[in-house]
């Protein structure tokens, strides 16, 4: 049970917990590895590592309120999932086509940079995939793209490294919980809808009958 665990905790780790419940709840995903730009290095993130130590504890706990976590050691990432399919933040077609579209270049990239799960690119090579798959005719307003991208970096499926958001030459790192959002199946589901009609993936918030990704939060945010 989490209870005896959970008060085996000091009073310092007891109140780390609830912050970090919290922080899994609104943003889904913690991941391991993420970018200090104040030392300008990869390190190892302390928020996952707490979790991870306690993970039975978090885990029986949000059971108990429809919540399954789980942990992915390879690419080190803790998620989320609501089992009622309750708490879910419907994406709008341009940061759906956003999203799939780092995929794609995540993908693309990891056959060539094997050693690491994240993968490193900028702001003007993600438009200019979505321009090449044909899904934009043009670059989008500065405000859609921010706002788009700011969402993904929100749920720690991304992390701004260097510049802002809108500048071609944004640095942005693609963490390897977009795997988590986007699998493999919905991947090969898109190059078949691409194949069809270029502007097929549209979606309406809250139709529940598309294949946009959902990611699942702690607040009730669904369409």
């Amino acid at each position: 049970m989490w209870v005896e665990g959970f008060e085996k905790m000091s009073n310092s780790e007891k109140e780390e917990m609830k912050r970090l419940l919290n922080v899994l709840l609104s943003k889904t995903y913690i991941v391991r590895d993420v970018y200090d730009t104040k030392e300008m290095m990869m390190k190892i993130n302390p928020d996952y590592r707490f979790l991870e130590r306690h993970f039975e504890i978090v885990s029986d706990y949000l059971s108990y309120s429809g919540w399954d976590v789980s942990k992915d050691n390879q690419y080190g990432v803790i998620s989320i999932d609501n089992i009622y399919e309750y708490n879910k933040v419907k994406l709008d077609r341009f940061t759906t086509m956003t999203l799939y579209t780092i995929r794609l270049i995540y993908e693309e990239e990891r056959e060539r940079v094997t050693l690491r799960n994240e993968i490193m690119t900028t702001t003007g090579q993600i438009f200019h995939k979505m321009i090449t798959l044909n899904v934009l005719k043009r670059k989008p307003a500065d405000r859609e793209m921010t706002e788009s991208l700011r969402v993904l970096a929100e749920h720690n499926v991304i992390q701004k490294i260097s510049g802002n958001w809108a500048d071609a030459d944004a640095r942005i790192l693609i963490l390897p919980s977009i795997l988590f959002i986007v699998t493999n199946e919905k991947i090969s589901r898109l190059h078949e809808l691409l194949a069809e009609d270029p502007q097929q993936p549209e979606t309406e918030a809250g139709t529940g009958d598309t294949d946009e990704p959902d990611i699942i939060r702690g607040e009730a945010e669904a369409g």
